[in-house]
């Protein structure tokens, strides 16, 4: 049973990076984040923190519900929380 074990190929896990927290590095590392992004991101922490992932997404120009699926699926959150889509009310 073990040599099953290591035959199966390694996956990769996303590490967590608070955008509260993290250093320039840290979120350029995150794979869908660049410079520019970063850079933006950085000047509206500085600011103030982020309250959650709706006030990232207004403060950050380029930043919408789609690019937040994709960073919190690469290992972004803020204050340790995933991006969570909202279900759309009504018909």
């Amino acid at each position: 049973m073990c040599a099953l074990a290591l035959m199966a190929p390694p996956v990769a896990i996303a590490e967590a990076v608070d955008v509260n927290r993290a250093t320039e590095a840290q979120l350029d590392g995150v794979l869908g984040l660049g410079p520019a992004t970063t850079r933006l991101i950085l000047a509206e922490r500085d600011k103030a923190l982020f309250k959650n992932w709706q006030d990232l997404i207004a403060r950050v120009k380029g930043l919408g519900p789609k690019a937040a699926v994709k960073l919190s699926g690469n290992g972004l959150n803020v204050d340790g929380q995933p991006y969570e889509l909202t279900p759309k009310k009504g018909p």
